[in-house]
């Protein structure tokens, strides 16, 4: 055989080789989830609140942190009032870091310059020195709803 043989028969073998995982590559991975149709989006509520996660992630987390209208919010519960549920910005007013609950010190806190802040927002350490806003917060459910208007 030829090399010009040779290397055109090679060639061939190689595309043809590499053929199904090109398919392969392309096709959807999961081929019943391909053909359906997404589930539609809930309408908006009437009431100003939106959906931050549910029951379970917030018990499992200590905390919710989620862009609700344009707004970062972190939800907890309440330390005085289990039952209950406090909604704040969850930007520090210092450099608009996230701040994250820290469910032993009863505090949020600023990974990036320190700041604390009690569950109420109010700054209890600098160098933050105004106070994280607050929300409405409400269970429903098993759906935790923040209202941010």
């Amino acid at each position: 055989m030829k090399r010009r043989s040779f290397l055109t028969w090679f060639s061939a073998g190689w595309v043809a080789s590499c053929l199904p995982l090109a398919i392969a590559a392309c096709s959807p991975t999961n081929t019943e989830n391909a053909t359906s149709t997404p589930e539609p989006a809930p309408p908006p509520r009437t009431d100003g609140f939106e959906l931050a996660g549910t029951v379970a992630d917030l018990d499992r987390d200590s905390q919710i942190i989620k862009t609700i209208a344009g707004n970062k919010v972190a939800v907890i519960r309440n330390p005085k009032d289990s039952n209950a549920l406090i909604a704040l910005d969850a930007l520090c007013t210092h450099q608009a870091c996230t701040v994250t609950w820290k469910l032993e010190q009863k505090e949020f806190s600023c990974g990036c310059h320190g700041s604390k802040f009690a569950p109420d927002g109010a700054v209890t350490k600098g160098p933050a020195t105004d106070p994280l806003k607050s929300y409405q917060a409400k269970i429903e459910g098993d759906k935790v709803l923040v209202k941010v208007s």
